[in-house]
């Protein structure tokens, strides 16, 4: 997801979250990754379908799709928000987590911890740098005590596939940031790439946190954690890192939903 500072709303938004209950609403969110995804950051797949402007995947039937509404909006581009969630028990139907693809989840697998996968998260442009995003974690803060989730995890992605270009980010996630031992995932595959690009006292942390994308800075407020290297997905024209929450960045997030206020508006 690409932030941008200043939304561009026309007047005040109503806000609604929910999960998609029906197909219609579902094309809803693959309509919103289309813009997002395809249009702005130039991604590509087997299913995409560009006659529909939809972007989908073959996680998408199995998968539960929470969505960003505005009410204000006029009927039908209402959704202006989107956050792909897996169980456990949605990733068998689908025969394993999205990020499979990219990480090896050995060491999640192996901890006995209740796993949801946080994917396709995106805001429409005229949103990034609003209150849209804190009403989607507030849903997800709610979704995660009802289903007792012990921890979070996904892929989140700079934009480029060209490593370099954010070498100060990266290697500032991989000498401060990086998950426990137990829990740490691996990048995987030929498209898998180191990030200690750069020895810790060459960092410009100003720099690497000024680069960095709004979503991975949000989960590192929070106390996220990241996987060690990075996967260099071509087809998305991203790099991506894969973020885990552990149960205390959990009770942080649900903690700064609620001490906010007017996330539920």
């Amino acid at each position: 997801m690409k932030p941008n500072a200043t939304p561009k709303m026309h007047g005040t938004p109503q806000f609604e979250v929910g999960f998609a209950g029906s197909d219609v609403e579902v094309r809803a969110a693959q309509r919103l990754r289309y813009q997002v995804f395809v249009k702005e950051m130039g991604a590509s797949g087997p299913l995409v379908d560009h006659d529909q402007q939809l972007e989908r995947d073959r996680f998408d039937p199995h998968a539960q799709h929470l969505l960003l509404r505005d009410k204000a909006r006029a009927d039908g581009d209402q959704v202006v928000g989107v956050y792909r969630v897996m169980t456990e028990d949605m990733a068998a139907d689908a025969g394993q987590f999205c990020c499979e693809d990219e990480y090896d989840l050995t060491a999640l697998r192996n901890s006995s911890l209740r796993m949801l996968e946080l994917g396709r998260s995106c805001l429409h442009r005229d949103y990034r740098g609003g209150p849209g995003m804190l009403h989607l974690w507030a849903a997800l803060s709610d979704y995660v005590a009802e289903h007792a989730i012990d921890i979070l995890f996904g892929v989140a992605s700079f934009h480029g596939t060209d490593v370099t270009t954010n070498k100060q980010s990266l290697s500032l996630l991989h000498h401060r940031y990086l998950a426990p031992e137990e829990l740490r995932v691996k990048a995987k595959g030929p498209n898998a790439q180191p990030t200690d690009i750069l020895p810790e006292e060459q960092i410009d942390r100003v720099v690497a946190v000024r680069e960095m994308p709004a979503l991975i800075k949000g989960y590192l407020r929070l106390g996220g954690t990241v996987g060690e290297g990075v996967f260099v997905d071509h087809a998305f024209n991203t790099t991506d890192i894969c973020m885990i929450l552990q149960k205390d960045a959990i009770g942080a997030l649900h903690k700064a939903i609620y001490t906010k206020g007017g996330a539920r508006g």
